[in-house]
């Protein structure tokens, strides 16, 4: 078993954050997500029972620099038009000023954005995998003009502007600030096993699980050459989902075969890539705890 389970899904990103009430604003008031736990330091955001963004409060770390590596972006998978508009127009009225940006992928139609804390966020809706096109086993994608005020015309129901939390939502993938491509293959394909199902040159990888256009991307965009992260705000932790315990064996046993450090504790494995960013995979059944 050289590559992850066609069921594998990405689980809650964890964010170290400076200002946790004002994040917790951010993601419950904007985006939005429901608080569905806050203990302390600690909060849990998603939608019914599905953890998408969890907040720890780390008020004495800095910020990264912008060339360092860590997040480029969460993205946050709806399951409708109408739920994405929703929360499309909420983050417009309630927190104008963080909207960075909107295209079609082909797969995929998104519109972006920067937490309070300048974290990427990507919201966005999956067309049917019918309409996507391959291409020696690459999906095509592009980033095509998308303009957010036809877009909400198009699917902004007058309900969802009085009550934004619209359908399911959950972390459909997870884009990663690297410093170098072939090393990110190595580890994220190779190690992982994660299957290549986009490139973009030397500059971007596109992975994933199942034949899905991809569960994590790496980029080197603004971070070509970084090393390891210092302990810093922003990116915490990603969370992997596997759907069985063999999975989560095999994976630990091809991980240490490859001399990575695994800590596993009979039912989670964690673990760092080359950047120091910390993994953690766990059971899909186990995946709503969001545990710690």
């Amino acid at each position: 078993m050289d590559t992850l389970a066609a069921d594998t899904t990405m689980g809650a990103v964890t964010l170290r954050v400076a200002d946790l009430d004002r994040m917790i604003g951010y993601y419950t008031q904007a985006v939005p997500l429901r608080l569905l736990s806050h203990d302390g330091p600690r909060a849990v955001l998603g939608r019914g029972t599905t953890p998408v963004v969890v907040l720890e409060h780390a008020p004495e770390l800095r910020h990264a620099g912008p060339r360092e590596a860590g997040l480029f972006h969460t993205a946050i998978l709806f399951d409708s038009e109408a739920a994405l508009a929703a929360a499309v127009y909420s983050v417009a009225a309630r927190a104008p000023g963080t909207f960075t940006g909107s295209a079609d992928h082909l797969v995929s139609r998104a519109f972006y954005f920067t937490d309070p804390e300048g974290n990427g966020v990507e919201l966005y809706w999956d067309r049917d995998r019918t309409q996507w096109s391959w291409t020696h086993g690459q999906v095509e994608m592009a980033t095509l003009y998308l303009d957010p005020n036809t877009y909400l015309r198009e699917h902004l129901s007058e309900a969802s502007v009085a009550e934004p939390v619209v359908g399911s939502a959950r972390v459909g993938h997870v884009h990663l600030s690297v410093g170098d491509i072939a090393t990110a293959r190595q580890f994220y394909v190779d190690r992982l096993g994660f299957e290549t199902t986009a490139t973009m040159g030397g500059s971007a990888l596109f992975v994933s699980a199942g034949g899905y256009h991809h569960h994590m991307a790496m980029n080197t965009w603004n971070s070509a050459g970084a090393g390891r992260r210092a302990h810093t705000l922003g990116l915490g932790r990603v969370d992997i989902l596997l759907p069985t315990a063999d999975d989560v064996g095999a994976l630990a046993e091809r991980m240490r075969d490859h001399g990575s450090e695994v800590a596993d504790d009979g039912r989670t494995l964690q673990f760092e890539d080359p950047w120091a960013n910390t993994v953690r995979v766990a059971l899909a059944d186990h995946g709503s705890e969001a545990g710690g």
